[in-house]
């Protein structure tokens, strides 16, 4: 039996999402936008919704707002009431966001023009009908910016079963952390480094080791001063999905804690299945479950506390993707 995590031992994140996906019909149309996988994360986590476009009263429903390029400065306008409403959504944001404390992630809506990430349509000029270009919206570029080592993704993006991963990875790595904060002990961070260890060697090797130097405390600071680096070290770690060739590494290297233990047969089958990956016959969760029934069999301790194996609640993994494989 494969060791799978119960519900209540993953700390639960705390996730803004816009309010329109699935909380409340407040877009310009009075519509609601239901994704089914804010519905299946929704028990897991904490939520913080607000819609900016229903907070700086635009109404709902209401007439549509676009993004215009005007003197080299974006905009938010409604065309048809002619109405620059930039400063306003400006204020709110810088507003809301500055008191928004202890979040560890975002899902926002795609293409929207406050919420949006890097697909909302920019237009030229207030009376401009052709597309400038695309960028994200007032209320989402502000995000990007204030929470830059925070997974921000929007719901579109998130379809695809590989950005699904490294965001929940993140996500649960990073209110895990948050939950070690609260405590600030010197022992929490040694357990939660160990216990991630391998997670960290396969997103970046090199990260990895730094993390554990700092943990290490050469330097001999005080507890929160080593807190506070290893966590800005860590979300830069975390940032950059990570290769299948690090995967790779880093399965070969868990590999070694279990190999001597197995029969001829059973190791050049599992490093067939590595091949096997490397050629995208099989997926990276394949050897992950192999790696996992190993370590309970042979009752490898160090093995079976490694976060990569269950780096998020089980029930929230869905094979089903946009099928556009490592090519992202």
């Amino acid at each position: 039996m494969l060791k799978i995590l119960p519900m209540d031992s993953f700390p639960k994140p705390k996730l803004f999402a816009s309010r329109c996906l699935g909380f409340e019909s407040c877009r310009y149309d009075g519509g609601i936008i239901h994704d089914a996988f804010i519905d299946k994360l929704k028990p897991y986590v904490e939520v913080i919704t607000v819609c900016p476009e229903k907070k700086i009263e635009l109404g709902v429903p209401r007439d549509p707002v676009r993004l215009v390029i005007q003197n080299n400065r974006k905009h938010m306008y409604q065309p048809a009431t002619g109405r620059d409403i930039t400063d306003r959504m400006e204020s709110f944001t810088n507003e809301y966001l500055d008191k928004l404390e202890d979040v560890d992630g975002f899902i926002l809506k795609h293409k929207s023009p406050s919420c949006g990430l890097g697909s909302v349509k920019i237009f030229s000029g207030f009376e401009g009908k052709v597309q400038h270009s695309r960028g994200a919206g007032l209320f989402g570029e502000a995000v990007m910016k204030k929470f830059a080592g925070l997974p921000v993704e929007d719901e579109g993006r998130l379809r695809n079963f590989s950005i699904r991963e490294h965001f929940l990875t993140r996500l649960f790595t990073i209110a895990a952390f948050r939950e070690l904060k609260k405590q600030g002990k010197m022992k929490d961070l040694v357990d939660f480094h160990s216990n991630n260890k391998m997670l960290f060697m396969a997103y970046n090797q090199k990260q990895m080791r730094e993390l554990g130097r700092i943990t290490a405390n050469p330097d001999h600071l005080n507890t929160q001063e080593v807190i506070s680096q290893y966590e800005s070290h860590m979300l830069g770690l975390l940032k950059t999905m990570p290769r299948f060739t690090s995967w790779i590494n880093m399965i070969q290297h868990a590999f070694g804690f279990i190999s001597d233990d197995l029969e001829a047969g059973e190791k050049k089958f599992f490093l067939n299945s590595i091949e096997e990956y490397r050629d995208e016959r099989i997926p990276l969760s394949v050897l992950i479950k192999l790696l996992n029934s190993y370590a309970l069999r042979f009752n490898q301790d160090y093995l079976l506390r490694q976060t990569f194996l269950n780096p998020f609640p089980l029930e929230l993994v869905d094979i089903t993707d946009s099928g556009k494989g490592r090519n992202l």
